[in-house]
């Protein structure tokens, strides 16, 4: 059995043969092609948006890279599932890309697209409550908010915080809803703690209660701790509240009359009418926002009983029935003026 001969110690390996040579020419020639190409794959622009000038799409989790892949060029953001499944593994990303949300701009890169996956920079919804709204309203909003996902209930009155909040992909409405309520237990918990002494609540309920009466007493932030003062010196001396708005929801469940009240509305009896019912009404007329439960439950040092509009969007106030029936007689010339009868 022949053997080939062991190159002696020190002595150099032989030259590589001419197609050796030639192998080796054409491997690097093949990886440069590679490279080359997968260099353009990666930086070159990738597809056009279909319409507009960014793509956007949900991406689902739970099929891995593959699953994101096809999705992605599915959705016409890149051309090569393969390019991107390859590069995302090499590049050590496959298993931090993130689902979610997202908006690619026309003809980015795979190399963008995916850096966008891999750093989860995905669109942010918001959904917006507007302080006042009642918890059917609320639920509306959620109802017809795209970017939500499920049934959804109308909650209790009062119990969502009015604010802007962030959806989360594939969140649920009663999700959201839950989101809202926590918000607001987490808020009244800490102004019930830091209440002042000698306010007429017997649970933090009521003060919830006359918050939402100030809340839709008045639009302007500065007069709420103000409004909430008269409201508690009423509740002290055991006057009715007389507020319109507790009147208009119980004749509609807060969906606005269209037209001033009439003497009629003023005299039908409900358990929101707190012209004819003593005390506070049973729950709340609506969901006040974050400044109107700081007045209710931080109320303005004030001895006044009365207040009326003044014609400019504010109120007058007043401690005497005397003054206030001055103040009622000037807001009556003002609407006298305004419908033209002043002309």
């Amino acid at each position: 059995m022949s053997r080939r001969p062991r190159a002696r110690k020190g002595q150099r390996k032989p030259p590589p043969t001419r197609d050796r040579r030639s192998l080796l020419i054409v491997g690097a020639a093949a990886l440069g092609v590679i490279i080359v190409g997968l260099a353009g794959v990666l930086l070159l622009p990738g597809p056009a948006a279909r319409s507009g000038n960014a793509t956007e799409v949900v991406l689902a989790g739970g099929g891995g890279v593959q699953g994101l892949a096809d999705q992605l060029a599915g959705a016409g953001v890149i051309r090569s599932p393969l390019a991107f499944i390859i590069v995302a593994e090499a590049s050590g990303s496959a298993h931090r890309l993130k689902a979610g949300d997202y908006s690619f701009r026309s003809g980015a890169s795979l190399l963008a697209v995916l850096a966008q996956v891999r750093q989860g920079r995905t669109v942010r919804h918001w959904v917006t409550i507007p302080e006042g709204f009642t918890s059917a309203d609320a639920a509306a909003v959620l109802a017809h908010s795209p970017d939500l996902s499920g049934e959804t209930v109308v909650p209790p009155e009062g119990s969502l915080l009015p604010e802007t909040y962030q959806t989360g992909f594939g969140e649920t409405r009663a999700h959201m809803l839950g989101r809202m309520q926590a918000a607001r237990d987490a808020l009244l918990a800490k102004l019930w703690g830091d209440r002042p002494g000698g306010l007429p609540y017997r649970s933090p309920e009521e003060a919830v209660i006359l918050a939402s009466i100030v809340e839709k007493e008045t639009a302007l932030p500065d007069e709420r701790p103000h409004i909430a003062a008269v409201f508690i010196n009423r509740l002290r001396t055991g006057m009715r509240l007389e507020s319109d708005p507790t009147v208009v929801y119980g004749l509609t469940g807060g969906t606005p009359l269209g037209h001033g009240l009439r003497v009629s509305e003023l005299a039908r009896k409900t358990p929101y009418n707190t012209y004819l019912v003593a005390g506070l009404p049973p729950t709340p007329i609506a969901n006040p926002g974050r400044a109107a439960l700081e007045a209710a439950l931080d109320p303005a040092p004030s001895e006044d009983l009365y207040f009326v509009a003044d014609g400019t969007g504010g109120h007058v106030f007043s401690t005497t029935l005397a003054q206030h029936l001055k103040n009622v007689a000037r807001w009556r010339a003002v609407e006298h003026q305004v419908r033209g009868g002043g002309r």
